[in-house]
């Protein structure tokens, strides 16, 4: 018995970070909210990242030294549709409310085993097809709360970045150079080249705040929110990831941080002061619903959930064979 309690309270004590890595990613969309105007969102990019970079370069230095030239490309192309998801993420959540925000980007849950399924050739179980149409009814529901009318641009950059996030997962999970690359050291790679992709649209003229100018208006409250961002659902989402997939399984890791989008209306409806109305109220129930089944149907009988968001980038990408795993999708989310 003292076995039993002991395991389950080890079980306990991995399952909690991760969790709260899953509310943390949740309430990211609000944090994006209170720093990012539609002037600054190249320069909080630029800034979020600067923080994190010299801190994922020095830790794995050695690790980075061993990749070979065609791991560093590989990287590289996912750096760039890495860099599209944080632009399209960024800019939907400047234009849409955050609980929007936080369960329109958990549609990848469904377009990931859907678009996996067209590539392979293969077809998709009826629950699963059930389980997406029932997640797309949400998503009209809940963009459509306050009265029927087109859906905002921040609600079609957001289903945007869902469709940018499922070709990163299947791009890393086909391209044959990041295989069996460091976590760390591909995600490395991957936010240095998103980077230098928001930096140099940073230089173009007509795309907003320059990141020294934005620094330079910050307060103490944008401050905060930044370092947030960086600290928090970066750093620490990352190292969490990292350490829980060594000590339980990745489904279970999957399993927790596919409550995101959960987390994301709680933060919306609660501290956001969001308010989708008695059909968005009934379209994050059947969001949460079908995409938390789709996540079940799409691969049954393996004991293996559906690749997921997400660094988000998705929440963790799949594990592979052998346990190990490839790195993040979305490395914390706008």
């Amino acid at each position: 018995m003292s076995v039993t309690v002991t395991a389950a309270r080890r079980a306990w004590l991995t399952d909690l970070p991760v969790l709260l890595v899953a509310v943390v990613w949740g309430s990211s969309y609000l944090a994006a909210k209170g720093v990012t105007t539609g002037q600054t969102v190249l320069a909080v990019l630029v800034l979020r990242f600067a923080v994190v970079l010299p801190v994922l370069v020095v830790t794995g230095w050695r690790r980075l030294r061993a990749l070979s030239g065609a791991q560093i490309r590989g990287a590289g192309v996912l750096g760039l549709i890495l860099a599209a998801i944080f632009l399209l993420e960024t800019y939907g959540v400047v234009h849409t409310s955050a609980t929007n925000a936080g369960l329109i980007i958990s549609l990848t849950m469904i377009f990931t085993p859907i678009a996996e399924s067209r590539l392979r050739g293969t077809r998709l179980p009826r629950s699963f097809v059930a389980a997406a149409g029932l997640s797309v009814v949400g998503v009209l529901l809940l963009t459509q709360g306050a009265g029927f009318s087109e859906p905002s641009l921040g609600d079609l950059l957001m289903l945007g970045a869902a469709v940018a996030r499922t070709v990163h997962v299947l791009a890393m999970s086909r391209m044959r150079s990041v295989r069996g690359a460091d976590a760390m050291s591909l995600t490395t790679v991957q936010l240095g080249g998103s980077v230098l992709a928001f930096a140099l649209l940073c230089a173009a003229p007509g795309t907003g705040a320059t990141p020294w100018a934005a620094a330079a208006d910050f307060g103490a409250s944008e401050w905060a929110w930044l370092l947030y961002l960086s600290v928090f659902c970066t750093l620490f989402a990352f190292f969490v990831q990292m350490w829980a997939v060594r000590r339980t399984s990745p489904s279970r890791v999957s399993l927790l941080l596919g409550t995101e989008p959960v987390w994301a209306a709680v933060a919306g409806i609660a501290l956001a002061g969001d308010r989708p109305g008695w059909l968005g109220l009934l379209g994050v129930v059947l969001i949460l619903a079908g995409t938390a089944w789709g996540r079940t149907a799409a691969e049954p009988g393996t004991g293996r959930q559906a690749p997921a968001d997400g660094p988000r980038p998705s929440a963790v990408e799949p594990a592979e064979p052998d346990g190990t795993h490839p790195g993040l999708e979305t490395a914390g989310r706008p």
